[in-house]
């Protein structure tokens, strides 16, 4: 997912398909859609969804095992991801849960837990992404946390056009890259033989 096209081919104008696109790019895409959702509702509801966000954490480092499994050749390689993930998702668990301790909700209202879990969402996906070298990892890290100030400060509407936007951005990401890679194999001259 995060690596080349299989048999390290480059794909070209004619050999791309959404359904290849989205064979690929789908863990990256329902990430963003489920975060999307969670900020939408969020905002529109104007009722804070700490749930969501708690059960999205473990849902996201599956997602980051997934995505970087085929990449790692050995046993203990797959172990140590699975590890390291499960100890990063549990503390990022711990923070979200130290946040309703009863002596620390008392000092916030319930808007502002739930602001702070989606911030701890977003910096356990972002700092998840770095850790795998997972740039769309990093990417959904980013909405989610562009997310927070989305739901505090913007207005209805203009928060759902900021959403069209990072929905928008987050989509054209992928396909750049998988453009930029097939003009580059595209413009490489074929070797003819002497």
């Amino acid at each position: 997912m995060n690596g080349p096209i299989p048999n390290g081919s480059v794909l070209t104008g004619s050999q791309f398909s959404p359904r290849t696109f989205l064979k690929h790019e789908w863990p990256y895409l329902l990430m963003v859609a489920l975060a999307i959702f969670g900020i939408a509702y969020t905002s529109a509801s104007r009722s804070p969804m700490t749930l969501y966000w708690i059960v999205l954490a473990p849902f996201i480092g599956v997602i980051c095992v997934i995505t970087r499994w085929r990449d790692l050749a050995t046993r203990d390689e797959r172990l140590r991801l699975i590890w390291t993930q499960a100890l990063h998702w549990a503390a990022v668990l711990v923070a979200m849960h130290l946040m309703f301790v009863s002596d620390v909700a008392s000092m916030m209202n319930a808007d502002a837990g739930a602001l702070a879990v989606l911030i701890l969402l977003a910096l356990g996906t972002f700092t998840a992404g770095v850790h795998i070298w997972a740039w769309r990892i990093c990417l959904v890290g980013l909405i989610l946390g562009v997310g927070v100030p989305g739901i505090a400060w913007l207005e209805q509407s203009a928060f759902l056009l900021l959403l069209a936007v990072l929905v928008l951005i987050a989509l054209a990401a992928p396909l750049v890259w998988s453009m930029r890679q097939r003009w580059h194999g595209v413009g490489q001259p074929n070797a003819r033989p002497g």
